[in-house]
């Protein structure tokens, strides 16, 4: 059964990794700061950590702990309760480091950041159905809460047919399309014609087209700057 939504959120997901989930999810975190007085970032799982000031952290989550508004523990695992040390598939991580990824640990820490926020992002892992354990994935995750869905599509090529399989993997679970964002990862030929594409076949809107930002912007883990530089090519949405 799914979650009770929050008063006002998103699922955030995308076409493959590296494609800028975590630069998307902050700029919307960025827009609904304006209509919301606590809004908060969720990750049910992240896999890659390194030695950032001292201590090991996820890029990811010291992102979005950066932009939003809800002060967060400092292990971060009120907003992601399962961190692991390797940058790979989370399964298999958890997997040879002998951890179970208990999907109910995830819904209830999701469950419980969404009654001490007025708004909530949740970025999701990798693409779509990115298996956990027990035979659940991010999609399941993705259903269970019920947030409408951000597909953020990283311009390259290939991009056409994995965002139209992601979309149709959305629609199949009955999961409402927010729209999607074009995020511009790196040179491509033709590139205004793949959005125009994709735009003729996606059943939702574009919410924005994010170009290649400079270098400076999209070092990781991502600056507020770089969040709100990409907020300003967002349409509103809440």
């Amino acid at each position: 059964m799914a979650s009770k939504p929050s008063k006002s959120g998103f699922f955030v997901t995308g076409t493959d990794t590296e494609v800028g989930k975590t630069l998307i999810s902050g700029a919307l975190i960025t827009q609904l700061k304006k209509q919301h007085a606590v809004v908060a970032g969720f990750k049910p799982v992240v896999a890659g950590m390194n030695l950032i000031d001292g201590k090991m952290c996820n890029e990811d989550l010291l992102a979005l702990s950066s932009v939003m508004n809800y002060k967060t523990q400092e292990d971060f695992l009120d907003i992601c309760p399962y961190q692991l040390l390797t940058p790979a598939a989370p399964h298999l991580v958890a997997k040879k480091a002998n951890i179970r990824l208990d999907y109910e640990v995830m819904l209830n820490a999701f469950k419980k950041l969404r009654e001490k926020s007025d708004a909530i992002v949740v970025e999701g892992v990798g693409g779509f159905k990115v298996p956990f354990h027990d035979g659940k994935t991010s999609a399941d995750f993705a259903q269970d809460i019920g947030l409408p869905i951000v597909l953020v599509v990283g311009m390259r090529l290939g991009c056409i047919n994995h965002a139209l399989l992601t979309v149709e993997a959305i629609q199949s679970r009955g999961l409402r399309l927010a729209g999607w964002v074009a995020n511009t990862v790196g040179p491509m030929t033709l590139l205004q014609e793949n959005i125009a594409t994709l735009e003729h076949l996606i059943p939702g809107p574009l919410l924005g087209v994010i170009p290649e930002l400079p270098k400076e912007l999209i070092q990781t883990p991502y600056s507020i700057s770089a969040m709100e530089k990409a907020a300003s090519y967002l349409k509103n949405i809440s």
